[in-house]
């Protein structure tokens, strides 16, 4: 794993905006940033990222299949009571999930370990599956990297797959924060999947979805919605006036209601608990577990539920390293052993390992100069070239 400075595209804001990512920059800072790009080996890939992320993914299913049989886990888990039914039933029935993204840290050497798993909700879509596959056509026509360079990532291929198993040919409603630039361009390329995949669309405002009197949800022109994709986390779907109708409506989720527990920095104990010492994983305890002070005056303390590196705090030695505020940590937080991002030229680099229609297929890099990702955190594309 490598960070190689390279020559940016003059005219790649224009190539972005015709393509339809109109996020690439936030707040005045870029936040695609192709200035270099990250180089893996074919072997690092299949052996480090790919491989470690199945079997990630297969503990995190038996982890779900564990705790709907095991209330203990789900009140650690702070997940309201009404709604273990509700979880328990979508599993039980076999509910598909269509995508979700772990974030490791790797540096190359050793192996990946997991900070967090974004099983409900994960943003970075489009410019993982699409801009960076341009930039690498043009990268490789610029011979800015090797003629025969790859790319790790089937993403956009996976998503097509994952909305024709799940949707049939059927109809999908796509809701979230619309008006959001990033949230809202995500739901357009997720509906663009969609169409592709054969299903017919319609994309609305969250806080525009009705109901009916025997509580069943419509969209503005009262259709029935059938199945819906909601960029929109489960623990505020609960919190909502509607949440009292979502157990007795027919409307099948994206995700689906059992990722309500794969969201929550509660797995990150719960599987160190379930598989200790296992190499892709850190020790993680509950804050209020006696065992976490076996992780001493070094850790990283995160909220239950948080995005975007929001309340987490690194220490070190005592000391706080970084930190971020928000307005998360009121359910709890957990305690994990620091495992620091690998550092280049000044910048800590997060690995975010795609998983799609149930098969690993994607890789991404976030870059900050903090060692804390977060919303602003730099995008950049990465290539096979050995």
């Amino acid at each position: 794993m490598q960070r190689i400075a390279c020559d940016e595209r003059p005219d790649w804001r224009a190539k972005a905006e015709e393509a339809g990512f109109r996020f690439h920059t936030i707040d005045g800072e870029r936040y695609w940033d192709e200035r270099a790009y990250y180089a893996f080996t074919l072997k690092e890939i299949e052996e480090d990222i790919e491989a470690p992320t199945a079997e990630l993914d297969a503990m995190c299913r038996e982890l779900v299949a564990r705790a709907v049989e095991d209330e203990r886990m789900l009140k650690v888990l702070r997940i309201p009571e009404r709604f273990w039914t509700f979880i328990a039933a979508s599993w039980k029935r076999g509910d598909r999930s269509l995508y979700g993204r772990f974030d490791l840290s790797y540096s190359g050497e050793g192996p990946a370990k997991l900070l967090e798993y974004n099983a409900d909700t994960p943003t970075s879509v489009f410019e993982t599956a699409v801009f960076q596959w341009m930039w690498l056509e043009d990268a490789k026509a610029r011979a800015i990297t090797p003629q025969d360079a790859d790319q790790y990532n089937s993403l956009h291929e996976r998503l097509i797959e994952g909305w024709r198993e799940i949707g049939k040919g059927g109809h999908v409603h796509l809701a979230g924060a619309i008006d959001d630039p990033e949230d809202g361009g995500t739901i357009a390329y997720m509906e663009d999947t969609a169409r592709q995949a054969g299903l017919a669309t319609t994309v609305m405002p969250m806080d525009q979805i009705g109901r009916t009197p025997k509580g069943a949800f419509v969209d503005l022109a009262d259709k029935p919605i059938a199945l819906m994709f909601k960029l929109y986390p489960w623990e505020w779907m609960f919190r909502e006036q509607f949440g009292a109708s979502l157990a007795g409506a027919p409307t099948r989720w994206l995700e689906p209601p059992w990722k309500a527990i794969l969201s929550n920095k509660g797995i990150l104990p719960l599987l160190w608990a379930m598989i200790p010492r296992h190499p892709n994983l850190l020790a993680a305890y509950f804050d209020e577990d006696a065992k976490a002070a076996e992780l001493g005056d070094s850790f990283v303390r995160k909220p239950l539920y948080s995005r975007e590196g929001s309340n987490v705090t690194i220490m070190v030695a005592g000391q706080a390293i970084d930190q971020d505020q928000g307005p998360y940590g009121a359910e709890g937080f957990v305690r994990q052993a620091v495992a620091t991002l690998p550092r280049y030229q000044e910048n800590y680099a997060a690995i975010g390992s795609w998983i799609a229609a149930a098969k690993p297929c994607g890789l991404s890099v976030r870059e900050d100069a903090s060692p804390i990702t977060k919303n602003t955190s730099r995008f950049l594309p990465h290539a096979i070239v050995g």
